[in-house]
């Protein structure tokens, strides 16, 4: 038996990067998952990879900052699969731009996708939980939401957001039988980072790579099932080093 069994998750920005992986992982260990993102055409090919797998999947097109649509995401988890259990609350987007040259429009949409929207999730995530007698929920932050790096004002604003919101919630739902961690990647070899950026990242890494999309996945089933019963409101930091440096 898989360590997530007939359990159902919500996986946010779920069809490619380190959503995907993680999808991939807990089909592996029974779960039922949600995909969701706005790449509609990556979204119906990943639902249909993990079908022709035999497993039961379900993607939803929504941006993570819409009211509406996020509770639409639940409901339609709720239809196709009865509940919620586990939410890997994982969206967002990176911005690179010197500070003094940021426009406010764009530190507001890096704050909007990379904290709101996580919010956002976690609040239906919570509301959900509450009716059905528990759950969990992994936000993803950053390495960045511990230590600052120049050119990025707004995504480690945000990040170190996500990492006091999931403290904060983790304390006001222990006792409902929600737990509520996060997950505080390094630099991953995903699509989100341009070839060009590569070797100097791994440069950076004490372990001098990148780590995988895989390694995360594991983090993120560690914190979602029940090996993690007694962790609420922390951060796993995998970074390869980076922030003990």
């Amino acid at each position: 038996m898989g360590k997530l069994e007939n359990k159902v998750a919500i996986i946010t920005g779920g069809a490619s990067g380190i959503g995907a992986a993680t999808a991939r992982l807990f089909v592996s260990e029974g779960a039922k998952v949600v995909l969701v993102d706005l790449n509609e055409e990556k979204g119906k090919a990943f639902e249909q990879e993990l079908k022709a797998l035999e497993a039961d999947a379900l993607f939803v097109k929504a941006n993570i900052t819409s009211e509406e649509e996020v509770a639409g995401v639940f409901q339609q988890a709720k239809d196709a699969f009865g509940r919620v259990d586990i939410v890997f609350n994982n969206a967002g987007i990176g911005r690179v731009h010197p500070t003094h040259e940021l426009e406010y429009a764009e530190w507001r949409n890096t704050v909007n996708v990379d904290l709101d929207g996580v919010f956002l999730v976690a609040r239906e995530a919570i509301r959900a939980m509450l009716a059905s007698g528990g759950g969990t929920i992994v936000n993803t932050a950053s390495m960045y939401g511990w230590v600052g790096s120049p050119g990025s004002a707004a995504y480690n604003a945000a990040k170190g957001g996500v990492v006091n919101l999931t403290r904060s919630l983790a304390l006001e739902y222990a006792e409902k039988n929600i737990r509520v961690n996060a997950l505080c990647p390094g630099f991953i070899d995903t699509p989100i980072i341009p070839e060009e950026s590569k070797q100097a990242l791994s440069a950076m890494t004490p372990m001098k790579r990148l780590g995988q999309a895989e390694e995360m996945a594991k983090a993120v089933l560690f914190m979602a099932s029940d090996d993690s019963s007694f962790m609420t409101g922390g951060s796993l930091i995998v970074d390869g080093g980076y922030t003990a440096q």
